[in-house]
Protein backbone atom coordinates (compact mmCIF):
# COMPACT_ATOMS: atom_id res chain seq x y z
CA UNK A 1 0.00 0.00 0.00
CA UNK A 2 0.98 3.64 -0.97
CA UNK A 3 1.23 6.54 1.35
CA UNK A 4 -1.69 7.90 2.29
CA UNK A 5 -2.74 11.75 3.55
CA UNK A 6 -5.97 12.40 5.93
CA UNK A 7 -6.06 16.40 7.24
CA UNK A 8 -8.77 19.33 7.74
CA UNK A 9 -10.03 21.82 9.62
CA UNK A 10 -12.70 22.70 11.23
CA UNK A 11 -15.14 25.26 9.30
CA UNK A 12 -16.20 27.59 12.18
CA UNK A 13 -14.41 30.75 10.32
CA UNK A 14 -12.04 31.78 7.55
CA UNK A 15 -8.52 30.00 7.42
CA UNK A 16 -5.91 32.15 8.79
CA UNK A 17 -2.04 32.79 8.62
CA UNK A 18 -1.55 29.86 11.44
CA UNK A 19 -4.01 26.85 9.19
CA UNK A 20 -1.79 27.96 6.44
CA UNK A 21 1.75 27.90 7.97
CA UNK A 22 1.18 24.95 9.99
CA UNK A 23 -0.28 23.08 7.67
CA UNK A 24 -2.50 24.25 4.32
CA UNK A 25 0.86 25.66 2.74
CA UNK A 26 2.08 21.78 3.44
CA UNK A 27 -0.33 19.80 2.06
CA UNK A 28 0.19 22.45 -1.65
CA UNK A 29 3.71 21.03 -1.81
CA UNK A 30 3.11 16.99 -0.85
CA UNK A 31 -0.17 17.43 -3.00
CA UNK A 32 2.46 17.96 -5.82
CA UNK A 33 5.27 16.34 -4.57
CA UNK A 34 3.73 12.93 -6.41
CA UNK A 35 5.08 10.90 -3.30
CA UNK A 36 1.54 10.01 -2.09
CA UNK A 37 -0.84 7.70 -3.20
CA UNK A 38 -3.49 9.91 -2.30
CA UNK A 39 -4.64 12.68 -0.37
CA UNK A 40 -7.79 13.04 1.60
CA UNK A 41 -8.94 16.62 2.90
CA UNK A 42 -11.75 16.74 4.85
CA UNK A 43 -13.77 19.99 5.99
CA UNK A 44 -14.47 18.42 9.49
CA UNK A 45 -18.37 19.99 10.04
CA UNK A 46 -19.20 16.89 12.29
CA UNK A 47 -16.62 18.01 14.80
CA UNK A 48 -17.13 21.57 14.59
CA UNK A 49 -21.23 20.95 15.81
CA UNK A 50 -19.51 19.58 18.74
CA UNK A 51 -19.07 22.75 20.72
CA UNK A 52 -21.58 24.64 18.14
CA UNK A 53 -24.45 22.50 18.12
CA UNK A 54 -26.60 25.57 19.27
CA UNK A 55 -25.85 27.38 16.14
CA UNK A 56 -25.09 24.83 13.46
CA UNK A 57 -25.54 27.49 11.02
CA UNK A 58 -22.35 28.79 12.08
CA UNK A 59 -20.98 26.22 10.69
CA UNK A 60 -22.93 25.80 7.43
CA UNK A 61 -21.82 29.03 6.28
CA UNK A 62 -18.19 28.08 6.75
CA UNK A 63 -17.90 24.63 5.19
CA UNK A 64 -17.76 26.90 1.50
CA UNK A 65 -15.66 29.42 3.39
CA UNK A 66 -13.26 26.47 4.04
CA UNK A 67 -13.08 25.38 0.70
CA UNK A 68 -12.49 28.76 -1.09
CA UNK A 69 -9.74 28.65 0.91
CA UNK A 70 -8.20 25.25 0.17
CA UNK A 71 -8.91 26.03 -3.88
CA UNK A 72 -7.28 29.78 -3.30
CA UNK A 73 -4.39 28.43 -1.11
CA UNK A 74 -3.67 25.89 -4.31
CA UNK A 75 -5.73 22.59 -3.76
CA UNK A 76 -5.96 20.84 -6.78
CA UNK A 77 -9.56 18.52 -6.94
CA UNK A 78 -8.21 16.66 -9.55
CA UNK A 79 -5.38 15.55 -6.97
CA UNK A 80 -6.59 15.89 -3.63
CA UNK A 81 -10.37 14.36 -2.57
CA UNK A 82 -11.80 16.96 -0.74
CA UNK A 83 -15.01 16.10 1.15
CA UNK A 84 -17.25 17.09 4.00
CA UNK A 85 -16.98 14.93 6.94
CA UNK A 86 -20.96 14.52 7.96
CA UNK A 87 -21.47 13.41 4.41
CA UNK A 88 -19.46 10.55 5.01
CA UNK A 89 -21.87 7.93 7.89
CA UNK A 90 -19.12 5.39 7.74
CA UNK A 91 -17.22 7.99 9.88
CA UNK A 92 -20.09 7.89 12.54
CA UNK A 93 -20.11 3.77 12.63
CA UNK A 94 -16.44 3.39 12.78
CA UNK A 95 -16.20 5.96 15.56
CA UNK A 96 -18.98 4.34 17.56
CA UNK A 97 -16.79 1.10 17.66
CA UNK A 98 -13.87 2.50 18.88
CA UNK A 99 -15.52 3.85 21.55
CA UNK A 100 -15.05 0.58 23.29
CA UNK A 101 -11.56 0.61 23.03
CA UNK A 102 -11.22 3.85 24.61
CA UNK A 103 -11.29 4.87 28.50
CA UNK A 104 -13.06 7.78 29.90
CA UNK A 105 -9.73 7.82 31.54
CA UNK A 106 -7.79 7.95 29.01
CA UNK A 107 -9.21 10.32 27.25
CA UNK A 108 -9.22 12.98 30.12
CA UNK A 109 -5.16 12.57 30.05
CA UNK A 110 -4.92 13.80 26.72
CA UNK A 111 -3.59 17.61 27.05
CA UNK A 112 -5.16 18.46 23.84
CA UNK A 113 -8.56 17.65 24.98
CA UNK A 114 -7.47 19.52 28.21
CA UNK A 115 -6.48 22.59 26.81
CA UNK A 116 -9.36 22.90 24.48
CA UNK A 117 -11.43 22.34 27.25
CA UNK A 118 -10.47 24.80 29.05
CA UNK A 119 -9.82 27.38 26.53
CA UNK A 120 -13.76 27.15 25.33
CA UNK A 121 -14.97 27.68 29.13
CA UNK A 122 -16.67 24.18 29.16
CA UNK A 123 -16.68 23.36 33.35
CA UNK A 124 -16.75 19.20 34.57
CA UNK A 125 -19.72 20.16 36.08
CA UNK A 126 -22.83 22.50 34.26
CA UNK A 127 -24.17 25.07 36.95
CA UNK A 128 -27.78 26.26 35.70
CA UNK A 129 -27.44 29.61 37.76
CA UNK A 130 -24.13 30.45 36.53
CA UNK A 131 -22.70 30.80 32.78
CA UNK A 132 -20.68 26.98 33.50
CA UNK A 133 -21.32 24.80 30.94
CA UNK A 134 -20.64 21.59 30.75
CA UNK A 135 -18.53 19.64 28.30
CA UNK A 136 -20.31 18.08 25.59
CA UNK A 137 -19.72 14.41 25.28
CA UNK A 138 -19.84 14.94 21.76
CA UNK A 139 -16.39 17.71 22.14
CA UNK A 140 -14.77 15.07 25.03
CA UNK A 141 -14.98 12.53 22.22
CA UNK A 142 -12.75 14.60 19.47
CA UNK A 143 -9.76 12.23 19.58
CA UNK A 144 -12.11 8.87 18.94
CA UNK A 145 -13.50 10.75 16.29
CA UNK A 146 -10.17 11.91 14.91
CA UNK A 147 -9.42 8.46 14.97
CA UNK A 148 -12.21 7.56 12.55
CA UNK A 149 -11.33 10.29 10.42
CA UNK A 150 -7.69 9.07 9.99
CA UNK A 151 -7.82 5.40 9.76
CA UNK A 152 -11.04 5.09 7.58
CA UNK A 153 -8.90 6.17 4.68
CA UNK A 154 -6.02 4.39 5.76
CA UNK A 155 -3.46 6.93 6.28
CA UNK A 156 0.03 6.73 6.90
CA UNK A 157 0.45 10.75 7.19
CA UNK A 158 -1.43 13.17 8.68
CA UNK A 159 0.38 16.78 8.37
CA UNK A 160 -0.86 18.83 11.49
CA UNK A 161 0.45 21.46 13.89
CA UNK A 162 2.51 20.30 17.04
CA UNK A 163 -1.11 21.02 19.27
CA UNK A 164 -1.97 17.63 17.46
CA UNK A 165 0.45 15.09 18.64
CA UNK A 166 -1.44 13.72 21.14
CA UNK A 167 -3.88 13.44 19.16
CA UNK A 168 -2.18 11.39 16.89
CA UNK A 169 -0.81 9.54 19.66
CA UNK A 170 -4.15 8.72 20.74
CA UNK A 171 -5.45 7.43 16.99
CA UNK A 172 -2.09 5.21 16.92
CA UNK A 173 -3.23 3.40 20.53
CA UNK A 174 -6.66 2.82 18.96
CA UNK A 175 -5.42 1.27 15.73
CA UNK A 176 -2.90 -1.09 18.02
CA UNK A 177 -5.98 -2.02 20.42
CA UNK A 178 -8.23 -2.82 17.56
CA UNK A 179 -5.67 -5.04 15.73
CA UNK A 180 -4.83 -6.90 18.64
CA UNK A 181 -8.35 -7.45 19.96
CA UNK A 182 -9.71 -8.37 16.04
CA UNK A 183 -7.51 -8.35 13.52
CA UNK A 184 -4.82 -5.95 11.52
CA UNK A 185 -7.31 -4.34 9.23
CA UNK A 186 -5.89 -0.62 10.35
CA UNK A 187 -2.90 1.19 9.71
CA UNK A 188 -0.95 3.34 11.85
CA UNK A 189 -0.43 7.07 10.60
CA UNK A 190 2.47 9.29 11.61
CA UNK A 191 2.37 13.59 12.06
CA UNK A 192 4.28 15.45 9.68
CA UNK A 193 4.87 18.75 11.54
CA UNK A 194 5.81 22.11 9.70
CA UNK A 195 9.76 21.76 8.57
CA UNK A 196 10.00 25.37 10.22
CA UNK A 197 9.87 25.74 14.01
CA UNK A 198 8.18 28.93 14.03
CA UNK A 199 5.46 27.28 11.73
CA UNK A 200 4.77 24.59 14.77
CA UNK A 201 2.11 27.00 16.30
CA UNK A 202 2.18 30.33 15.51
CA UNK A 203 1.57 32.81 18.00
CA UNK A 204 -2.08 35.80 17.60
CA UNK A 205 -1.17 39.16 16.22
CA UNK A 206 -1.70 39.98 19.90
CA UNK A 207 1.12 37.66 21.16
CA UNK A 208 -0.55 34.99 22.87
CA UNK A 209 -0.26 31.01 22.43
CA UNK A 210 -2.02 30.51 19.46
CA UNK A 211 -4.09 32.11 16.61
CA UNK A 212 -7.45 31.37 16.88
CA UNK A 213 -10.76 32.40 15.19
CA UNK A 214 -12.43 32.85 18.80
CA UNK A 215 -9.73 35.04 20.31
CA UNK A 216 -9.99 37.54 17.29
CA UNK A 217 -6.46 37.50 16.91
CA UNK A 218 -5.74 36.33 13.18
CA UNK A 219 -4.63 36.85 9.93
CA UNK A 220 -7.24 35.47 7.16
CA UNK A 221 -6.07 34.17 4.03
CA UNK A 222 -9.22 36.47 2.71
CA UNK A 223 -8.10 39.46 4.58
CA UNK A 224 -7.64 42.82 2.38
CA UNK A 225 -3.88 44.05 2.00
CA UNK A 226 -5.41 46.86 3.99
CA UNK A 227 -6.90 44.53 6.74
CA UNK A 228 -3.47 42.65 6.75
CA UNK A 229 -1.30 46.24 7.20
CA UNK A 230 -3.43 47.24 9.50
CA UNK A 231 -3.28 44.17 11.70
CA UNK A 232 0.43 43.73 11.31
CA UNK A 233 0.58 47.59 12.48
CA UNK A 234 -1.54 46.44 15.39
CA UNK A 235 1.12 43.40 16.36
CA UNK A 236 2.90 42.69 20.69
CA UNK A 237 6.58 43.30 19.66
CA UNK A 238 8.86 43.86 22.54
CA UNK A 239 7.70 46.17 25.21
CA UNK A 240 10.90 47.43 26.60
CA UNK A 241 11.53 48.60 23.33
CA UNK A 242 10.47 52.14 23.71
CA UNK A 243 12.81 54.20 21.74
CA UNK A 244 14.47 53.47 18.17
CA UNK A 245 17.33 53.74 19.49
CA UNK A 246 17.10 51.03 22.51
CA UNK A 247 18.14 47.30 22.27
CA UNK A 248 15.26 45.35 21.30
CA UNK A 249 14.51 41.54 22.45
CA UNK A 250 14.23 39.41 19.37
CA UNK A 251 12.54 36.01 21.51
CA UNK A 252 8.91 36.67 22.31
CA UNK A 253 8.93 39.30 20.11
CA UNK A 254 5.70 38.34 17.47
CA UNK A 255 7.04 40.42 14.58
CA UNK A 256 9.95 37.83 14.47
CA UNK A 257 7.80 34.81 15.25
CA UNK A 258 6.16 36.04 12.18
CA UNK A 259 9.15 36.62 9.83
CA UNK A 260 10.94 33.48 11.31
CA UNK A 261 7.46 31.92 9.49
CA UNK A 262 7.29 33.74 6.19
CA UNK A 263 10.44 35.53 5.63
CA UNK A 264 12.64 34.35 2.49
CA UNK A 265 16.20 35.69 0.61
CA UNK A 266 14.37 37.04 -1.93
CA UNK A 267 12.29 39.52 -0.20
CA UNK A 268 15.13 41.93 1.64
CA UNK A 269 16.15 42.86 -2.29
CA UNK A 270 12.28 43.05 -3.61
CA UNK A 271 11.40 44.87 -0.51
CA UNK A 272 14.14 47.01 0.37
CA UNK A 273 12.85 50.26 0.81
CA UNK A 274 11.01 49.51 3.54
CA UNK A 275 14.40 49.36 5.72
CA UNK A 276 14.26 53.23 4.67
CA UNK A 277 13.11 56.43 5.80
CA UNK A 278 14.26 60.09 6.68
CA UNK A 279 16.01 59.48 9.84
CA UNK A 280 18.01 56.19 9.05
CA UNK A 281 18.95 53.70 6.11
CA UNK A 282 19.17 49.96 6.23
CA UNK A 283 20.47 47.58 3.90
CA UNK A 284 20.10 43.71 4.60
CA UNK A 285 20.56 40.33 2.89
CA UNK A 286 19.31 38.53 5.66
CA UNK A 287 16.73 37.81 8.73
CA UNK A 288 20.04 37.44 10.87
CA UNK A 289 21.44 40.42 10.39
CA UNK A 290 18.00 42.23 11.04
CA UNK A 291 17.80 40.45 14.24
CA UNK A 292 21.33 41.80 14.84
CA UNK A 293 20.64 45.32 14.05
CA UNK A 294 17.55 45.02 16.23
CA UNK A 295 19.65 43.87 19.39
CA UNK A 296 22.03 46.64 19.13
CA UNK A 297 19.05 49.42 18.78
CA UNK A 298 18.54 51.61 15.94
CA UNK A 299 16.11 49.74 14.05
CA UNK A 300 12.38 50.68 14.65
CA UNK A 301 9.40 48.50 15.21
CA UNK A 302 7.75 50.48 12.11
CA UNK A 303 10.31 49.16 9.75
CA UNK A 304 9.79 45.68 10.73
CA UNK A 305 6.10 45.99 10.70
CA UNK A 306 6.35 47.54 7.34
CA UNK A 307 8.69 44.83 5.96
CA UNK A 308 6.79 41.62 7.40
CA UNK A 309 3.07 43.36 5.84
CA UNK A 310 4.97 43.74 2.53
CA UNK A 311 5.87 39.78 2.63
CA UNK A 312 2.50 38.60 4.10
CA UNK A 313 0.53 40.66 1.17
CA UNK A 314 3.22 39.14 -1.27
CA UNK A 315 2.55 35.56 -0.25
CA UNK A 316 -1.37 36.18 0.31
CA UNK A 317 -2.51 37.92 -2.83
CA UNK A 318 -2.08 35.33 -5.56
CA UNK A 319 -4.55 33.29 -2.86
CA UNK A 320 -6.96 36.29 -2.84
CA UNK A 321 -6.35 36.68 -6.58
CA UNK A 322 -7.70 32.92 -7.00
CA UNK A 323 -10.74 33.32 -4.30
CA UNK A 324 -12.03 36.04 -5.98
CA UNK A 325 -12.42 33.96 -9.52
CA UNK A 326 -13.99 31.37 -7.29
CA UNK A 327 -16.64 33.02 -5.75
CA UNK A 328 -17.95 33.61 -9.10
CA UNK A 329 -19.25 30.47 -9.53
CA UNK A 330 -19.73 28.77 -5.75
CA UNK A 331 -22.03 25.71 -7.34
CA UNK A 332 -19.33 24.43 -9.09
CA UNK A 333 -17.15 25.02 -6.01
CA UNK A 334 -20.02 22.54 -4.24
CA UNK A 335 -19.58 20.21 -7.27
CA UNK A 336 -16.27 19.93 -6.29
CA UNK A 337 -17.21 19.07 -2.49
CA UNK A 338 -20.12 16.62 -3.74
CA UNK A 339 -17.43 14.73 -6.12
CA UNK A 340 -14.96 14.58 -3.25
CA UNK A 341 -17.46 13.06 -0.74
CA UNK A 342 -18.50 10.32 -3.66
CA UNK A 343 -15.10 9.41 -3.61
CA UNK A 344 -14.47 9.40 0.02
CA UNK A 345 -17.46 7.56 0.67
CA UNK A 346 -15.97 4.96 -0.93
CA UNK A 347 -12.98 4.56 0.21
CA UNK A 348 -14.62 4.98 4.11
CA UNK A 349 -17.27 2.19 2.95
CA UNK A 350 -14.20 -0.25 2.26
CA UNK A 351 -12.59 0.11 5.63
CA UNK A 352 -15.91 -0.03 7.40
CA UNK A 353 -16.27 -3.45 5.81
CA UNK A 354 -13.26 -4.71 6.44
CA UNK A 355 -14.08 -3.57 10.51
CA UNK A 356 -16.93 -5.17 10.47
CA UNK A 357 -15.78 -8.42 9.24
CA UNK A 358 -12.81 -8.86 11.43
CA UNK A 359 -15.18 -7.76 14.28
CA UNK A 360 -17.25 -10.68 13.28
CA UNK A 361 -20.30 -8.37 13.00
CA UNK A 362 -20.90 -8.91 9.21
CA UNK A 363 -23.63 -10.98 10.15
CA UNK A 364 -25.35 -11.35 6.45
CA UNK A 365 -22.23 -12.19 5.30
CA UNK A 366 -21.70 -15.15 7.14
CA UNK A 367 -22.93 -18.72 5.56
CA UNK A 368 -21.94 -20.36 8.57
CA UNK A 369 -23.66 -18.43 10.75
CA UNK A 370 -27.09 -18.14 8.66
CA UNK A 371 -27.65 -21.90 7.89
CA UNK A 372 -27.25 -22.75 11.53
CA UNK A 373 -24.21 -25.21 11.00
Amino acid sequence: MGKIILTGDRPTGRLHLGHYVGSLRRRVELQNSGEFEKIFIMIADAQALTDNADNPEKVRQNIIQVALDYLSAGLDPEKSCIFIQSMVPELTELTFYYMNLVTVQRLQRNPTVKQEIQMRGFSEEADENSNKKGTPVGFFCYPISQASDITAFKATTVPAGEDQSPMIEQCREIVRRFNSTYSPVLVEPEILLPDNQACMRLPGTDGKAKMSKSLGNCIYLSDSAEEVTAKVKGMFTDPGHLQVSDPGKVEGNTVFTYLDAFCRPEHFEKFASCFVSKKSSFTFTSLDEVKAQYRQGGLGDMMLKNFLAAILNDILEPIRARRAELEKDIPAVFEVLRKGTECARKEAAQTLEEVRHSMRIDYFNDPELISGK
